[in-house]
């Protein structure tokens, strides 16, 4: 059974500025080194589908929904805070990145691939349920664990976050609701400034301080995030899958390198193995340097699907 690679041209129309970080060559330095490692060859392409406004409204509110579809430019750029803007194709990239999500529950729960990828951008985890921001504009995980729960009737869904920036958005929607463990990992005093107290008691939140490293990380993980899983036994698991913490990403410190990335897959594939019939899908949230960017991408993929 092949894995799933889902993604979409026009998760590269949007785009904020010739100098912002979040930029389009994202989803194709990913692309380009899967491409180059042969891991391509081991996964199915599928095309993200636009997320209906019901799929949206699963995670986010009726009136959040229709306030980012009629902030949509004609032309230019419309801000949104200040470091996240609309262009004309915003809200259809934005469509297309929750839609990968909810394609990937479809394609994992009912069998036709073991796990999936999903290279999509807008990225999601800092829009909460009526607020877009810090470059995310819907949340795509969290309206893909809806999918799962709400449509495919699973009773448990773990989220796991590594980006190096605190999932807020993501902990805003879902800590009331104890079918979903989230589980993350973030750097201490940069933005979001959050996550130090967690929401509620299905956050299991670890702030590492800058230059942490492997070692800190690791720990954290397996001290933390394991038991907790383990206890809540997972029917599925999703990915919140940001690499800005690598040492080359100047947009945190903590000092990762890309066998950090497997070896926190390999951890999250164990558990699935164990408890969600290795049911994973991965949605791609940061990773700002496009050369680690895709290293990372590319070690996490491959031990995702298998291929190490």
């Amino acid at each position: 059974m092949l894995a799933a690679y889902i993604t979409h041209p026009d998760c590269q129309k949007h785009e904020m500025g010739v100098d912002h970080p979040e930029c389009p060559a994202r989803i194709g330095a990913i692309n380009d080194q899967l491409l180059i490692t042969g891991l391509l060859d081991y996964m199915q392409s599928y095309e993200a589908p636009l997320a209906s406004t019901s799929q949206l409204e699963q995670a986010h509110s009726a009136l959040f929904v229709r306030d980012v579809e009629a902030h949509r430019p004609s032309s230019g750029y419309v801000q949104i805070d200040p470091d996240t803007r609309m262009n004309p194709f915003t809200f259809q990239a934005a469509k297309r990145a929750a839609g990968a999500a909810v394609l990937a529950a479809d394609l994992v729960i009912k069998g036709d691939a073991k796990v999936a990828f999903c290279n999509v951008r807008p990225p999601g985890h800092h829009a909460g349920r009526a607020s877009a921001a810090g470059f995310c504009f819907f949340n795509n995980v969290a309206v893909g664990i809806r999918h799962a729960l709400n449509v495919h009737g699973l009773e448990r869904v773990a989220l796991i976050d590594f980006d190096v920036h605190h999932g807020n958005g993501s902990e805003n929607i879902l800590h009331e609701d104890p079918r979903v463990l989230m589980c993350s990992t973030f750097e201490e005093g940069v933005y979001p400034f959050s996550g130090a107290v967690p929401m509620g008691p299905n956050m299991v939140n670890v702030s590492l301080p800058s230059r942490s490293g492997s070692k800190a990380f690791r720990a954290s993980v397996s001290e933390t995030w394991i038991p907790a899983l383990e206890k809540f036994k997972p029917q599925m698991i999703f990915i919140s899958a940001g690499f800005d913490g690598h040492r080359e990403d100047d947009m945190g410190n903590l000092g990762l390198v890309e066998d950090d990335y497997a070896w926190v897959t390999a951890q999250i594939v164990k558990v699935a193995n164990t408890y969600a019939q290795g049911r994973i899908v991965s949605c791609l949230e940061g990773g700002y340097v496009l050369s680690p960017l895709g290293r990372s991408a590319a070690a996490h993929v491959k031990v995702l699907i298998g291929a190490d």
